[in-house]
């Protein structure tokens, strides 16, 4: 990196990355016995690469102006975001024991005038592509060069006014916006393909119909992610970008990988230990 960012990835793997995220992930679950346990163990791929690989930024300034901004619009995914801040140095480790807690920094949705690094409040689902969008067409207009990455769910697919920002992102030929779908198939109340029309290897081609240059990947290998996110960025074309992150749901922890309801786990307590103990007992160089 250059420019006087800080290259928090030197010398460390991306596996390493996404196992120390899903271990942070898991460290925070069992503060509180239970949470969107699922949904962090999941996006810790994609994390790894966002975080470690293209996004620019200083853990010791989460308020550089330079900086990428990263916008979580999917405010339960909290727990995922503040294992990789957690990784990056943004967030001491020492509060993990306080998540979820009264006067926690991390508290249980994200909220950002509690927690450094988390650009935005996570609410309402469908509304964070729309701030992504304004927060876009702003940098362009101070002429600042850096990206806005969105992460949002595929729940949010089916929320109209994801499409209005969809529309809105070409209209402004916002080449600085990269949205990311973590695509796992769940929503609170079942399988995602039960209430949407959604199909894996068919999104793209609608996000492309309405003018984006889209990419779909599987979500929880880090060398397509890898290569997606730098295609993203250097795409050439005056168009905002999207990938699409094909994940599953508490991966990496098989005896979670394999339950029904992974939307919000409740874990019993020497659960946790065997959890940590199989990802203690695979620790990547």
């Amino acid at each position: 990196m250059s420019d006087g960012i800080e290259n928090t990835g030197a010398n460390v793997s991306l596996q390493r990355r996404a196992w120390a995220i899903r271990r942070n992930a898991l460290r925070m679950g069992e503060v509180q016995g239970q949470g969107y346990i699922g949904q962090a163990l999941g996006v810790a791929d994609v994390l790894a690469v966002s975080f470690f690989h293209a996004l620019r930024f200083r853990p010791q300034d989460p308020e550089w102006d330079g900086r990428d901004r990263f916008y979580l619009s999917i405010g339960h995914y909290a727990i995922a975001l503040y294992a990789a801040l957690i990784e990056a140095g943004v967030l001491p480790e020492d509060e993990i024991e306080t998540y979820g807690m009264d006067d926690s920094r991390m508290p249980m949705s994200g909220m950002a005038a509690y927690t450094p690094g988390m650009e935005i409040t996570g609410g309402s689902l469908g509304h964070g592509l729309g701030i992504a969008v304004g927060a876009g067409l702003g940098l362009k207009r101070k002429a600042n060069p850096a990206f806005v990455y969105n992460m949002l769910s595929d729940g949010e697919l089916g929320e109209g006014s994801t499409w209005e920002a969809v529309m809105s992102a070409v209209q402004w030929e916002l080449d600085n916006l990269i949205a990311i779908v973590d695509f796992n198939n769940q929503q609170a109340d079942g399988p995602t393909r039960a209430a949407l029309a959604t199909e894996p290897g068919t999104e793209a081609a609608k996000w492309e119909a309405f003018g984006w240059f889209a990419q779909e990947v599987d979500g929880n290998d880090l060398q397509a992610l890898v290569r997606a996110f730098d295609a993203a960025r250097a795409h050439p074309g005056p168009v905002p970008r999207v990938i699409i992150c094909n994940t599953m749901m508490c991966k990496g922890v098989p005896f979670l990988e394999t339950r029904d309801k992974t939307h919000f786990i409740r874990v019993e307590a020497d659960e946790w230990a065997k959890a940590l103990n199989h990802l203690d007992a695979e620790v990547p160089l």
